[in-house]
């Protein structure tokens, strides 16, 4: 996505009444999303040691932010890119018992994205995990725990209406939910970026199942990596995929925005299956995927929701920068100027 700079655009809030929104936002959303989930707060590492298979691969070709640490003969370190697996060694560690999880703040350094209103090189998430039952893996709950995470958003845009009048509600009273492989029948001819915004048009808020697995045309509709989201088993309702994302239609951008990934985690089965389709079967010898197998990890359910973008949405800003601060290339940066985007 290049940048967008949408016409006409009015800053809804003045920089330092901003600075005041997002610790209000960022204060009500967790408080909202805690008491939804039965979630308790964590502390959480920024970098974690390479080769252990805790960091997140994401899509399999991002370079991690990494240093060597001395005083510990130079073993190599990493940025974390998100905390989908160490969270889920958390809980083991924690013993907590199902129906009951935590959740944190993540920050990442991501050097491969390609900067717009969107995204960042800073990512800052609430990455939540919560305990389940082997029974539990089911289309049912995802669902279930979508509409509870829906349902602290919509809490939190009626506080900002209710501080900042001017600043109207635009989410719709529900979430629909649509399978990945549905958009794809439903609009052969487009690209899965335009299928989602089909469909995040259409509904303003869509939960987008089924990412990671092959389509029927071969592709799958966006990168999953395979020792987290179980994206390969069927479910109730016959499709592939236990996982998904939350989008909403950003009607200033005119495109959608996706402010969580989530999914019922892999079992030892799944890990094993996926870990074959991508051709990574090594992995199984790492620390955290050798605990999975062996069942030291419970089940569990977890996702990341975005900091900055909910803050963006929610606060009705045209770029991520100006909720967050970070560093953009000089003509973007020009351009947000001259259009009355103010960066942080």
């Amino acid at each position: 996505m290049a940048l967008i700079i949408p016409s006409n655009y009015k800053q809804r809030l003045l920089p330092e009444t901003t600075e005041v929104a997002i610790k209000m936002v960022k204060d009500r959303f967790q408080d909202c999303l805690a008491h939804a989930l039965d979630l308790r707060r964590v502390t959480a590492p920024l970098f974690v040691l390479a080769g252990t298979g805790i960091n997140d691969d994401l899509n399999g070709v991002e370079q991690p932010v990494g240093f060597d640490i001395a005083c510990m003969g130079n073993r190599h370190a990493e940025v974390v890119h998100s905390l989908a697996k160490w969270k889920r060694m958390k809980l083991a560690a924690y013993g907590i018992a199902p129906g009951y999880g935590l959740y944190t703040d993540m920050n990442a350094i991501r050097t491969s994205e390609e900067l717009d209103n969107l995204h960042s090189l800073y990512v800052d998430q609430w990455d939540w995990e919560k305990v389940i039952t082997p029974q539990q893996r089911t289309i049912e709950l995802l669902k279930l725990t979508v509409r509870r995470i829906y349902d602290a958003i919509l809490k939190t845009e009626r506080l900002v209406y209710e501080q900042f009048p001017h600043i109207t509600p635009r989410l719709p009273r529900d979430i629909h939910f649509v399978h990945s492989q549905e958009l794809l029948d439903q609009y052969p001819g487009l690209t899965a970026r335009e299928r989602e915004a089909q469909a995040a048009r259409q509904w303003g808020a869509v939960f987008v199942m089924g990412i990671g697995a092959p389509l029927s045309d071969g592709q799958p509709h966006d990168g999953r990596a395979p020792d987290y989201d179980d994206w390969s088993s069927p479910n109730e309702e016959g499709f592939t995929g236990l996982n998904g994302d939350i989008i909403v239609w950003d009607d200033i951008l005119q495109v959608p925005c996706e402010l969580s990934s989530m999914g019922i985690r892999v079992d030892p089965e799944a890990l094993m299956r996926q870990l074959t389709m991508r051709g990574c079967t090594q992995r199984a010898a790492l620390p955290f995927h050798r605990a999975l197998l062996a069942g030291e990890l419970p089940p569990s359910i977890g996702g990341g929701i975005g900091q900055s973008r909910l803050c963006m949405f929610l606060l009705q800003k045209a770029h991520i920068g100006e909720v967050q601060a970070s560093i953009w290339p000089a003509e973007q940066a020009e351009l947000c100027r001259q259009a009355g985007i103010m960066l942080m």
